[in-house]
């Protein structure tokens, strides 16, 4: 095999010759705008097996041990059921690779074994587990095991981890898999209290989407308890080094040693950021806000387990630059978590709402110029991407009967569009109006799952209604379910991006760097838009006086990485691609990777570059990162180099792939 170095060079030489042209999007064609009719239809979560109008779990208690040599989870589960159907006897479950040892149902105190049948796995949705309760007992127990490969859980030797003392476990339940490490009604739709008991070896911690304490002591063995009802998607689990600095007191930080104080000091303003949106919200009804800061292999930005939100490493630069990222997770306890999407078709009522949160957050905390400048560089991404998405995937409400990966759901559209179309409603009604009905809208459905009908219905009837004439029906028509960009979406302008547009369009006419007096004072946000408005390829000379000047290759900055490198791929600039590799092995964002993998491969010489990259990467990858690289290398359709002189596309990627949330 090649060294990685040769593969390199490679690539390099066959990219300066690589000719193309970017790809405009075609215009739309007209499509008729489908009515809340034709989308109310087909509720029914269909990623999951779970039959909720017949019986749902109200409780679940774990008793599990840990097991890091086996990697795996085993002991039982027990369901309190709530049997809705007075004719139904039997419960459905999700699993996707566990081991069913036994079921058993409870009466007067006594357990007895009960029929159940595993059906084969489906590719996306795992094994159906019916279970015949004939006595339509109120408490049924599973005893079952996880694979090691199961791919809601990550297991991490010593090694792997920031302080290399410990092993390390956590889990990502969210979109469907939580069934790989517990059997369950994995839908959002049902919602239960849960506890467990943990038991694994004492000189690591564990901690749970539950009440933690901050003052529990590693002994081997750990009690949690949910008291609010929550959806499988929010059930989460970590275990390892993990110690915990407060930040207030209802808010800290859990992390390994190495890591503690510079998380402390990167999230300093949690506290601020709670008190901002209860003045905008309503109360924070989880009682704690914890952090846990995860190894850099976790595949998102964020994920807003309740009491605990996980966060990826990959935001501590050392400036609050990316603490968004915070205002996000956060925002969740109030749009996701509090008042819940009843399936994944309607996620841009978890995302979408979340992200216009998030940046009212902003704005409170660090000023509207600020929270301006996110938005637009948010929207310019959706507005380049949306049109190479699939058209049924573009209306904010998938229509019925569209299929769709349940990971594939939270793209882009459902992020960025599902806050425009609320900026869009808080323009058209005032904030201090629309304040007050989104403040309605999460204590009306506090802990409930519900769909875009249920939200529209309630927008009806306590904004549009009582605020007549402000929009139209076919206006809201065209937001919810309609492809693209509605004319009427308002549009944001940021004077300070200006600025660096104008910086850009100078250097790229004269060769002259903006004065340093003016880049000094930029934030993350002004670079990423000085790096997204620059031509797909660059000459060497180019580079090489752009990473001379602002040492681009090797920062520790990944929204700028994921910039940078796959314009030095297009580029081949070489001096970028050892730092390149390494950032690869290193980090398991897939916002941050998925872009350079996607310029890899590209070319013939990219493609072998990507696959011996990430033989070294996948040890150290998590199950969700690993499948989404190893889908756009099985994809890849490599163009052989052309003659010189032209221009190279630009690499696509999944925006399911590339975005955050968890992105």
């Amino acid at each position: 095999m090649r060294s990685i170095q040769s593969a390199a060079w490679a690539l390099a030489l066959a990219v300066l010759a690589l000719a193309g042209c970017s790809r405009e999007p075609s215009p739309d064609a007209a499509t008729p705008v489908p009515t809340k009719e034709t989308a109310v239809a087909a509720d029914r979560d269909e990623h999951s097996y779970a039959e909720p109008t017949q019986v749902v779990v109200d409780d679940l208690a774990l008793d599990l041990d840990l097991d890091f040599d086996s990697r795996t989870l085993a002991g039982t589960a027990t369901y309190t059921l709530d049997w809705k159907d007075d004719n139904a006897t039997e419960l459905v479950l999700d699993t996707r690779a566990l081991t069913i040892e036994r079921v058993e149902g409870e009466a007067d105190g006594q357990w007895s074994p009960l029929q159940f049948a595993l059906d084969a796995p489906h590719l996306t949705l795992g094994s159906r587990l019916a279970i015949q309760v004939p006595q339509r007992n109120a408490r049924v127990r599973v005893t079952y095991r996880t694979s090691p490969e199961a791919s809601g859980l990550q297991w991490l030797t010593p090694e792997m981890t920031e302080g290399k003392r410990l092993p390390f476990m956590f889990s990502q339940s969210q979109q469907i898999h939580a069934r790989s490490w517990v059997p369950l009604q994995d839908t959002p739709a049902v919602r239960y209290t849960y506890s467990a008991t943990i038991r694994t070896r004492p000189d690591v911690m564990v901690l749970m989407s539950a009440d933690n304490d901050p003052a529990a002591q590693r002994d081997g063995e750990y009690a949690f308890r949910m008291p609010q009802r929550i959806p499988s998607y929010l059930m989460a689990i970590a275990a390892g080094d993990l110690v915990f600095e407060p930040i207030s007191a209802r808010s800290g930080v859990w992390a390994e040693p190495a890591m503690v104080e510079r998380a402390v000091a990167e999230f300093a303003d949690t506290e601020k950021m709670i008190a901002a949106t209860e003045a905008l919200y309503g109360p924070y009804r989880w009682e704690r806000y914890d952090l846990l800061v995860l190894p850099p292999s976790f595949p998102y930005g964020g994920m807003e387990n309740p009491r605990l939100s996980f966060i990826t490493p990959t935001v501590i630069v050392g400036d609050k630059s990316l603490v968004s990222l915070i205002a996000h997770e956060l925002a969740h306890s109030w749009s996701g978590n509090l008042v819940t999407f009843a399936s994944a078709k309607h996620g841009w009522l978890n995302e979408g709402v979340t992200s216009y949160v998030e940046n009212r957050i902003v704005e409170a905390l660090y000023g509207k110029e600020f929270s301006d400048m996110e938005f637009v560089i948010a929207r310019e991404a959706l507005k380049d991407n949306i049109g190479d998405m699939p058209e049924a995937t573009q209306a904010l409400a998938v229509k019925p009967g569209t299929e769709l990966d349940a990971d594939d759901a939270l793209s882009a559209v459902a992020y960025d569009k599902g806050a425009w179309f609320l900026q869009f409603l808080e323009e058209r009604y005032g904030r201090e109006t629309f304040d007050a009905f989104l403040r309605g809208y999460f204590d009306h459905f506090a802990f409930q799952s519900v769909t875009t009908e249920q939200f529209l219905a309630y927008a009806k009837e306590h904004l549009f209604d009582p605020n007549p004439g402000k929009t139209t029906e076919a206006e809201i028509q065209e937001w919810v379910y309609a492809p693209g960009i509605p004319a009427s979406a308002p549009q944001v302008m940021s004077p300070r991006l200006g600025l660096v547009d104008s910086a850009r369009l100078a250097w790229l006419g004269s060769a002259q760097l903006p004065p340093q007096q003016l880049t000094a004072e930029w934030t993350t946000q002004e670079w990423i838009h000085f790096l997204e408005g620059l031509p797909p390829t660059l000459s060497q000379e180019q580079m090489a006086q752009l990473d001379t000047a602002y040492a681009f290759t090797g920062t520790p900055n990944g929204e700028l990485a994921m910039r940078w490198y796959p314009l030095a791929v297009r580029s081949g600039y070489m001096l970028a691609f050892e730092p390149m590799t390494q950032f690869l092995q290193t980090v398991g964002r897939r916002k941050l990777i998925l872009p350079i993998y996607a310029a890899l491969v590209e070319t013939p010489e990219g493609l072998a570059l990507a696959r011996e990259v990430f033989e070294r990467a996948r040890p150290g990858s998590h199950p969700i990162t690993a499948a989404s690289v190893q889908r756009i290398i099985d994809e890849a359709k490599p163009k052989p180099a052309a003659p010189a002189g032209a221009e190279a596309p630009e690499a696509p990627v999944d925006p399911a792939d590339a975005q955050a949330t968890g992105g």
